[in-house]
């Protein structure tokens, strides 16, 4: 079977069992901050296994994308030396929801791998938690596994091998045991049986794992850990599709599985094309290249770009892993970018949005790959270098590992790739000691937590808000202090209260929450935000200031009108904002994130260069115009089907139900679930106060409305006037008056830089005399008086002219600060290097710097230092060319 009819097969198996196809969710989690990447099948169902979340179904099926490539699932590293750790990889799933359990469970699986799949039954082995009878006696009395291939793993119950089966969310939380399938690859292969000493052989290879989720983990009073029964158990599988694929195709390794086999071929094609000739087909290089370019299309297709932090560095370091590994094969032109093509043809059908970013994926990457190119041959030549003089047994120390991150782009893992292949090591420690401030990037924590900590199960909150503002008579149904649940609250108490009924808007969708007060004859309680606790229980952040409030009470619920009022017209206005974006820059702008209140509306979007200021004042025209015309906003409530029929603007990876808001506010129509005005003319007016970039390919816009945008513009107007006076001209001509006064400005500072370059030149001629002869060559270190950086280095140049051989460093101090220029002529830096001159001397005055062999920069902080630093200069010389 090819791996596609294998995914066909699987969730259609699954819906004859009574499941909901659900299609897969991106790559990147949209709203779950615990994950860096979508690592396995449930994690679109998070939310719906703690309760947070309900769907119209209780059984669903999936085929997922996942990526580990960072934080604590990374397998990264072992890409492309073994026969099944990728970046990339197909998670088949079937979930249950308090709907069936084990019995089913187990199964189902077996029915589709003995009946459909037609595995043979004696290839397969199970496992299941040593406390687990109930599983165990599933498997061997119902379906009739041997005794023998059901092993029992955990610390007793007549366990064989002390391990462990037990899947936990987090340290609180779901939690329950697990069933996992192996199958048997045959005697010809190394490795022992599941639970044995020697499991880790690729003879026995889990293809599925069952997980049964029936107990709440959770602290008591004491501090101890208890596990509760949950009401409602539920059932979580994943089996890989690579994995099973390349046991029905009957080969070993998943890269000889179809899907595989394919795009080897290309990457050696382009591979070879760029400058490889003939590569060997068989290269681990080539598994490599062929599982990075899926990891890498389906990251930028779900909308993340290369950058240096987060999810944009995990994709960097992906892409020029693969680019190094064409590099090694011979390749020096861009190649990478090629490969999305074939991708595309091979996953497209499965996955449609490949199809509709495949050019901009690949623009994307060829992007990246070009940068790449321009600095990979060079860095090599340093790392070969450094590698030729490391002393055997040793590492390669940090500073040169941080050098190639730093100035070449290559990633830490990247160098620590070419080092395994070699059998050597570089020094972590050092890398990171070098990188001194560097954030951690790429990690993420693996741990999920409970909504804001607050456990709930009392009844739901019905929101009133797109109706009114005021609410009477509605019933506390949970009040919380500290994260913690109590039966009352007293002034001065910050708390969280939840109401059965209420008018107040929760955060979500970018919109904040909304703020009032909730009040009865004896008690008055300021809401300060408004959050969701799961997803239909609201609750109200503030304070009571007066009286006390009992689980219970009934009270007026109001909302700041003003406030309100304010955050709808903003967000009213991003509506606009995003559909003016698209039509003035192009269908390609997608909206990546976004935040409304009442003062402004901050609006992130895909787009590759900055907007300038006429697309801006295009867009404000567009924006503007629909509010003069001030149509009737339209809100309706549909099927999610009937809603895309009428083209409403879906944002892709967010998470709809079966029913959703269509809201058409002018010529937008959008889902959504936020608060909007009455007619677009409500809206005043639109101005665009701030327009920049948040990380590559992603633009954010900020604008302001109604009265915050009339306040803007006459705090605008008012500040012309000032430079108008301060230019003794009329307003209009502020922009004329002021490009004459920039000119003379540049002029006068050109004459300045003349007559420096003219001081430190004359300075320099005179320090000929000083430079000490040391066999032959010439060593200099002086301090030129009032010169700057550009001064320094002209002045550099010129004593090495007139020197012959030579090594010079001339420093200025500005302002407190040291500038220092190293310069070597050619003939010496063999020897002694400029950047490591420099740095020598800016290492006793407090600072660092670097550059080429021949020339380099360096600053310091420590002027008081200096002449003792230049002092030495004429030993250190003297020791490099001994």
């Amino acid at each position: 079977m090819k791996a596609a009819e294998i995914r066909s097969t699987f969730l259609k198996y699954f819906e004859s069992k009574g499941h909901q196809i659900v299609a897969s969710s991106p790559v990147v989690p949209g709203d779950d901050p615990t994950l860096l990447f979508t690592n396995a099948g449930m994690n679109q169902f998070k939310d719906v296994f703690l309760g947070f979340d309900k769907r119209p179904y209780t059984r669903a099926t999936t085929s997922q994308k996942c990526i580990r490539a960072g934080g604590k699932h990374n397998d990264l590293e072992n890409v492309g030396y073994t026969a099944r750790h990728h970046t990339f990889f197909e998670m088949l799933g079937n979930f249950s929801f308090g709907d069936y359990f084990k019995h089913d469970a187990l199964h189902y699986a077996w029915e589709l791998l003995t009946e459909v799949f037609k595995l043979p039954k004696d290839k397969l082995w199970v496992t299941v938690y040593a406390e687990d009878d109930e599983a165990f006696d599933i498997w061997t009395k119902e379906i009739g596994v041997p005794v023998e291939r059901c092993v029992r793993i955990g610390d007793n119950k007549g366990a064989r091998y002390a391990s462990d089966n037990f899947w936990m969310m987090g340290d609180t939380g779901p939690c329950g045991p697990c069933s996992e399938i192996f199958y048997d690859h045959g005697e010809d292969i190394a490795g022992g049986p599941p639970g044995s000493p020697d499991q880790d052989g690729d003879r026995y290879i889990e293809i599925w794992n069952n997980v049964f989720m029936q107990f709440n983990r959770r602290l008591d009073e004491n501090g101890e850990y208890v596990m509760d029964k949950l009401p409602r158990p539920s059932v979580d599988t994943g089996m890989g599709l690579e994995r099973i694929a390349a046991v029905l195709q009957h080969v070993h390794a998943n890269y000889e599985i179809d899907l595989f086999v394919n795009l080897l071929a290309a990457a050696k094609r382009v591979v070879d094309e760029a400058g490889a000739g003939d590569c060997d087909k068989d290269s681990p290089s080539l598994k490599v290249i062929a599982d990075h370019i899926r990891a890498c299309a389906f990251t930028v297709a779900d909308g993340v770009i290369p950058s240096n932090e987060g999810r944009g560095y995990v994709l960097r370091r992906i892409a020029r892993r693969a680019i190094r590994h064409g590099y090694k094969l011979g390749a020096r032109t861009s190649f990478f970018y090629k490969l999305v093509d074939a991708l595309t043809e091979e996953m497209g059908s499965a996955y449609p949005e490949l199809k509709q970013q495949q050019a901009r994926v690949t623009e994307v990457l060829k992007h990246e790959e070009e940068r790449f190119f321009q600095t990979i041959a060079h860095g090599m030549e340093i790392l070969e270098t450094a590698l030729a003089s490391l002393e055997q047994g040793k590492p390669l120390d940090g500073e040169t590992a941080f050098k190639l991150h730093d100035t070449y782009g290559f990633p830490l893992d990247l160098t620590a790739d070419v080092l395994r292949e070699r059998g050597l090591t570089v020094d972590e420690a050092g890398f990171n000691a070098a990188m001194n401030r560097q954030r951690e990037q790429a990690r993420s924590a693996g741990k999920f937590k409970m909504a804001q900590g607050l456990e709930y199960t009392g009844t739901p909150t019905t929101f009133h808000g797109y109706e009114k503002l005021f609410v009477e008579g509605t019933k506390i149904t949970g009040l919380y202090v500290d994260g913690s649940p109590v039966e009352v609250v007293r002034s001065g108490d910050d708390a969280v209260i939840v109401l059965d009924n209420t008018p107040f808007y929760a955060e979500s969708g970018g919109q904040v929450g909304d703020a009032g007060s909730m009040q009865n004859a004896t008690a008055r309680f300021v809401v300060e935000d408004t959050i969701k606790i799961q997803a239909d229980v609201f609750g109200h952040h503030g304070r009571v200031v007066e009286g006390e409030l009992h689980v219970g009470d009934a009270v007026n619920a109001r909302v700041d009108g003003n406030r309100r009022t304010a955050t709808m017209r903003n967000h009213s206005a991003t509506h606009l904002l995003h559909k003016a974006l698209r039509e003035v820059l192009g269908g390609h702008v997608q909206q990546k994130g976004s935040q409304v209140d009442a003062e402004k509306t901050r609006f992130d979007f895909a787009h590759n260069a900055p907007v300038s200021d006429a697309e801006i004042r295009k867009v404000e025209q567009i924006v503007n115009r629909e509010i003069l015309a001030n149509a009737a906003s339209q809100i309706r409530v549909m099927g999610i089907e009937d809603a895309q029929k009428t083209g409403a603007m879906m944002l892709f990876g967010e998470k709809y139900g079966e029913s959703v808001r269509v809201v058409d506010i002018g010529s937008s129509r959008e889902l959504c679930g936020g608060t909007h005005v009455g007619r677009a003319g409500d809206i005043g007016f639109v101005k665009v106060v701030a327009e920049g970039g948040v990380a590559a390919g992603v633009r954010r816009i900020e604008a302001v409305t109604g009265e915050n945008a009339m306040n803007y513009l006459l705090e605008r107007d008012a500040s012309l006037d000032v430079v108008a006076s301060s230019l003794k001209v009329p307003a209009a001509e502020v922009g004329t008056k002021l490009a004459n006064v920039l000119d003379e400005v540049r002029a006068l500072e050109k004459e300045i830089a003349a007559l420096k370059s003219k001081l430190a030149g004359n300075q320099g001629d005179a320090l000929v005399t000083k430079a000490i002869d040391l066999g032959g060559v010439k060593v200099l270190a002086a301090t030129l008086e009032g010169a700057d950086v550009p001064a320094l280095r002209e002045a550099v140049d010129k004593l090495r002219d007139k020197l012959g051989s030579a090594a010079v460093v001339l420093a200025a101090v500005n302002d407190g600060k040291v500038s220092l220029i190293a310069g070597v002529t050619a003939n010496l830096t063999g020897k002694v290097k400029a950047g490591e001159l420099v740095n020598f001397v800016a290492q006793q005055v407090g600072g660092k710097g670097g550059g080429r062999p021949d020339m380099a920069q360096a600053g310091g902080t420590n002027p008081a230092a200096l002449a003792g630093a230049l002092s030495g200069v004429k030993d250190w010389v003297a020791q490099k060319l001994a």
